[in-house]
């Protein structure tokens, strides 16, 4: 018996990537026009105060408010920008993997939204660590200075949950979060499974449009990390469900196991060594199993659905 129920798995895994190998031949054929990033950081370190206007006609979108010019020339000259100029300089002299990499997302993303129309990326400085990618009318905006590897000085004082999501690989994912803005169905209740799916559609969403790029990538883990919650991926969903917790409507679920923080909080011994936001990782399990149960539906459809009727059609399953 185990024997038949071997050939059928690897039957399945077969197929699976038979299917997978498919799409991708379809997405490579996708047209998109060459991607060109703008480097507006460098644009403005590297201009004179008389070279404001061009740029404000140039950038309008970046230069919002009535400010008067001097607060952008000030800001030129402002040290730590320039520091984080420099930085951003030595991590990338030049974007053209960056471009490539876009250019493959951009792919996946019109063969998903055939409609999809091609935005412009720019890069900027920016000292807000809390504004990563953002993707908004028809404007891919990339600061730069986010993305220089946790292990760079200049993130010395921030949080270790913090910078590890500041590394180069996460650009890509990053982007992805701010495209499905608005494609993700707001959550009908406040439960935490609706918080689990909402995260689990946003993670499912990388694993279409980003399929070369590793899961703990995906989701700003360590590769320990995303190790961690497989090896807990039974233990963690018993704890959910013994405890009651999915329909539970507690604003305090939210940070223990939704919002960025340094472990998720089970309060067991087991909170040491977990990753923050690890209902957001078992909402990406259920949306995984729905889709893998339910092929036939399209991404949009499953983005639409309702947490509760997702998560009953999923079939999910803990592995053990």
């Amino acid at each position: 018996m185990k024997k038949y129920f071997l050939f059928f798995t690897i039957a399945l895994l077969i197929a699976s990537c038979k299917k997978e190998n498919e799409v991708e031949e379809k997405v490579a054929t996708v047209p998109v026009s060459h991607v060109k990033i703008e480097r507006f950081d460098k644009l403005f370190f590297e201009s004179k105060p008389q070279d404001l206007p061009k740029l404000k006609r140039q950038f309008p979108f970046l230069f919002p408010g009535d400010d008067p010019n001097q607060v952008w020339i000030d800001r030129m000259k402002e040290p730590f920008l320039r520091q984080l100029y420099s930085e951003v300089q030595k991590k990338y002299p030049d974007v053209k993997a960056l471009e490539q990499d876009f250019e493959s997302l951009f792919k996946h993303i019109k063969f998903y939204y055939p409609t999809f129309k091609q935005p412009r990326v720019i890069t900027m400085v920016n000292d807000d660590e809390t504004i990563k990618a953002v993707y908004k009318d028809g404007i891919v905006i990339v600061p730069l200075s986010l993305y220089l590897g946790k292990d760079n000085e200049i993130y010395k004082g921030l949080a270790q949950y913090q910078v590890q999501e500041f590394e180069p690989v996460l650009i890509l994912p990053d982007v992805v979060s701010a495209f499905s803005n608005g494609k993700i169905a707001a959550s009908s209740d406040r439960t935490l499974l609706s918080a689990m799916v909402y995260y689990g559609k946003e993670l499912y969403m990388k694993d279409l449009l980003l399929p070369d790029m590793p899961d703990h990538a995906k989701i700003g883990y360590t590769a320990e990390q995303d190790k961690w919650c497989h090896a807990n991926e039974a233990d963690m969903w018993t704890y959910f469900v013994q405890e009651n917790l999915l329909y539970d409507t507690d604003s305090k679920l939210a940070n223990r196991f939704i919002n960025p923080a340094p472990f998720s909080k089970f309060y067991l011994e087991i909170d040491k060594d977990s990753p923050g936001r690890a209902g957001q990782w078992m909402g990406w399990q259920i949306v995984r199993s729905f889709a893998e149960n339910n092929k036939d539906v399209t991404l949009p459809a499953l983005l639409a659905m309702d947490a509760k009727e997702l998560f009953d059609k999923s079939k999910y399953k803990p592995k053990k």
